[in-house]
């Protein structure tokens, strides 16, 4: 933990802040993923996929073809050339990263009501799960396909344990049959699907008592588990107590922007996401302020506490993160069209316009926030 603070401190010296800025047209950066060929993968609020070098950030490849708002890029982790994205068009495509610019590969699909709003991969790369918004006001789904099997390999669906938009789908990085799911219903849930059916499969349901904005695993054996909500909540659970007498939480606040007090006296105004980070055996949790500044937190049984914070590089709110452990770089996306790579003692390069040409009403047409509603049923919880 010491030498990872102290890393960090690097990259807030005076005179190296980032290593590499690059401005996109108005669009919002939504989500980002590492491949294992070594590209970064970029899902954007226009419907498209880039992919960047890991390094320059420079732009390899655009893939084109959804209809609606991304919900999440993932990589193949067995298929270095195979990268998955997921929208609200109703579609999980597959895209070779060997031919940027051709059409998918791979097309999945379930019922022509399901809308996206959430999608993961398991570690074995056999099986993909995406939660559907709430349908005809009534239901909402986990929708499973082989992976291996593109066009025609749907598996089948949960539907009970949710009653409202699923805006969670995060498989357990090295079980793969353990899955978190989370919902706007304020409910997270954790299943087995060795157990097969949706009663038998459901371990433990979680309440948040607001709606999930992201879920990530954590912990030394990624026994607990990290949930963030849409109005900056935070609530860590320790799934390992679940066959004891001990409560499941391990910390929980229901407004985590007052815990951190920066340099200034404030706290931050929003929480990105959280990462388990195995070398450092850390829990990150990224925060920032609406100016576009970042803070990197750590989060335990003690609440939060400001690792680093990170100046002078985005210019609004930042929308997603990726900690690249490989070479020790932090990669960044938000509404100001920038994406940014922070490295210790690294130089500033830019390229593309010189304006970043943002136009806020364009921007929010292309980014639906998701929104809060009412529980509509009460579960048997542990917390």
């Amino acid at each position: 933990l010491k030498k990872f603070a102290e890393d960090f401190a690097k990259l807030h010296s005076k005179d190296c802040r980032f290593c590499f800025r690059l401005r996109f047209e108005p669009t919002y950066l939504l989500h980002v993923a590492l491949q294992p060929t070594g590209l970064l993968a970029v899902g954007c609020s226009d419907f498209s996929v880039h992919l960047h070098n890991r390094d320059t950030l420079h732009l390899v490849g655009e893939y084109r073809g959804h209809a609606g708002p991304l919900c999440g890029v993932t990589s193949a982790h067995g298929s270095p050339d195979l990268l998955y994205s997921a929208s609200a068009d109703g579609t999980v495509r597959g895209w070779d990263v060997r031919r940027p610019g051709t059409d998918a590969v791979q097309v999945f699909k379930s019922d022509p009501s399901h809308s996206y709003c959430s999608f993961d991969l398991s570690c074995s790369n056999a099986l993909l799960c995406a939660g559907t918004e709430q349908a005809n006001g009534e239901d909402s789904f986990l929708v499973f396909w082989d992976a291996r099997k593109p066009g025609g390999g749907l598996l089948g669906v949960y539907s009970e344990s949710h009653s409202d938009d699923i805006t969670q789908v995060c498989f357990h990085p090295r079980d793969k049959d353990r899955l978190a799911s989370g919902s706007t219903d304020g409910l997270v849930n954790v299943f087995d699907l060795s157990r097969g059916a949706e009663e038998e499969a459901l371990l433990a349901t979680c309440n948040s008592d607001s709606s999930t904005g992201s879920v990530c695993w954590s912990g030394a054996d990624y026994t607990q588990l990290l949930c963030l909500s849409h109005d900056e909540g935070l609530h860590l659970w320790d799934l390992g107590q679940l066959d004891t007498e001990e409560p499941l939480t391990v910390f929980s606040t229901a407004d985590a922007r007052s815990l951190t007090p920066l340099a200034d006296g404030g706290g931050v105004d929003y929480l990105v996401g959280g990462k388990w980070l195995e070398e450092a055996r850390t829990l990150l949790v990224v925060g920032g302020k609406s100016s576009g500044d970042l803070h990197l937190m750590g989060c335990d049984a003690g609440g939060l506490r400001v690792l680093r914070s990170l100046e002078g590089g985005h210019a609004s709110t930042v929308r997603c993160f990726l900690w690249d452990a490989a070479v020790e770089a932090l990669v960044t996306g938000g509404e100001d069209a920038q994406l940014l790579l922070w490295k210790p003692g690294g130089v500033e390069l830019t390229t593309g316009k010189k304006e970043s040409m943002k136009s806020d009403s364009a921007l929010r047409l292309k980014s639906r926030p998701h929104q809060k509603h009412k529980y509509q049923k009460e579960k048997k919880v542990k917390t």
